[in-house]
């Protein structure tokens, strides 16, 4: 299925977008349509090969600096802006939109806590495509369990020497340096002490990246493993304060890891609805076509109802936290449902097709693999929940939304000047 250049934004979406957001909706589509869908195919067929080129193709317009201010080579559009471009390219091939996405993930942790110097130094490189990032929490053992974390960094003298292990590490190997959160802190110190975040480049002695090995779906992008042998890392790759990295790993899932996840489940969940509505209005039924039946019409409705819910809810969000207003929850749900309801909705369209939708080199295929990559990273839905429930509950958490006000410094060119 190829993109169509000049999709308009659905009337609902207007009051989130502004003339800049219509204009990166329709270059997104475009780009989609000339350089994704041709690609996408041979992707899908060639699960074992890791996608560089269309890679490439989004750093040289600045894809990966989205949400960089422009004072560090960025294109300083916000969270709309990220969520419009990763949920266009998911239309199409979600494995492109878990590319773009799973960097811009480490690039806000370097926004949030990285100095003015450490921003000056890697931001650039990722704003001219030179450098991509990844992040690097979950482990073999401990999964996204952070507080069972294995990965060690003692400090050496004016270096961190790191040992461990990192698993589902999205971009592993397109990434030139990874954001990885070891722990620095004896048995028994609180997690939220416990933890460091670090900047390690992927050319340093002592790391190295297991074999690509693909996954259910999202073929051409990789998840793989990095594992850590007495990695020596100079101070100055220290983001953050010694014990605030499970901020940096919080704050980063739900600022930026949620709202991606909503994004790509969004761009999926609309090809599932455009692939099947066409099908339905194409297959021949008693004198008429399938989707003339009410009963298959009443299991389309709901998978409309859902994608536009889903596309509201991933919108509105993302509108909050531009506004800096206080919208973690809206994050959170935004990721559970849009999750939830795509993969709802492309279980309907397997059955509403038949034994048609097992063809193996059928679209609907490859978007009921794909859709089951946006359940566990960020949080699984039982995480979310938990998490919603304590917003039920009026508990205290950081809203981590509410320190984007900060972001007004990082458009100065030196933020000690007056």
């Amino acid at each position: 299925m190829s993109a169509t250049p000049t999709t308009p934004p659905p009337p609902a979406l207007r009051p989130y977008l502004t003339a800049r957001h219509q204009r990166l909706w329709d270059e997104a589509d475009a780009f989609a349509a000339e350089h994704v869908a041709p690609r996408a195919a041979r992707m899908e067929a060639a699960p074992g090969k890791v996608e560089r080129k269309v890679a490439d193709l989004m750093a040289a317009r600045r894809w990966f600096a989205v949400t960089v201010p422009s004072a560090f080579g960025g294109l300083d559009a916000g969270h709309v802006a990220k969520t419009i471009l990763i949920h266009r390219l998911a239309r199409v091939s979600a494995a492109t939109a878990a590319i773009l996405q799973a960097t811009l993930i480490p690039v806000g942790a370097l926004l949030h806590f990285a100095t003015y110097e450490q921003k000056n130094y890697w931001l650039p490189r990722v704003a001219d495509g030179s450098l991509l990032l990844s992040i690097a929490v979950t482990e073999p053992q401990a999964g996204g369990h952070i507080g069972g974390m294995k990965t060690v960094a003692e400090h050496a003298g004016s270096e961190w020497v790191i040992t461990g292990s990192k698993s589902h590490i999205g971009n592993s190997h397109l990434a030139g340096a990874h954001l990885i959160v070891a722990r620095t802190a004896e048995t028994g110190v609180s997690t939220s002490q416990a933890l460091t975040a670090f900047m390690i480049e992927s050319n340093r002695r002592g790391l190295s990246i297991s074999r690509h090995r693909p996954g259910l779906g999202l073929h051409g992008f990789t998840a793989g493993r990095l594992d850590l042998d007495h990695v020596r890392i100079p101070q100055d790759n220290l983001i953050g304060e010694i014990g605030q990295g499970l901020a940096v790993a919080q704050s980063s899932s739900i600022l930026y890891g949620r709202p991606n996840l909503a994004a790509v489940s969004l761009g999926i969940h609309e090809a599932v609805m455009a692939t099947t509505t066409a099908r339905l209005k194409t297959r021949p039924r008693y004198r008429s076509t399938l989707s003339d039946l009410p009963v298959l019409r009443d299991r389309i409705g709901g998978m409309e109802a859902r994608l536009r819910a889903s596309r509201i809810l991933t919108y509105q969000a993302v509108h909050l936290l531009d506004q800096r207003l206080p919208c973690d929850a809206d994050l959170i749900n935004a990721k559970y449902l849009g999750h939830q309801w795509a993969a709802q909705s492309a279980q309907d369209a397997m059955e509403l097709h038949g034994a048609h939708a097992l063809d193996r080199d059928y679209l609907l295929q490859r978007l009921w693999r794909d859709i089951q990559h946006t359940y566990p990273p960020a949080g699984t839905g039982e995480v979310q929940r938990i998490r919603l429930a304590d917003a039920a509950f009026h508990e205290d958490h950081i809203q981590w939304s509410e320190h984007l006000a900060a972001e007004a410094a990082w458009a100065r060119p030196d933020p000690t000047a007056a």
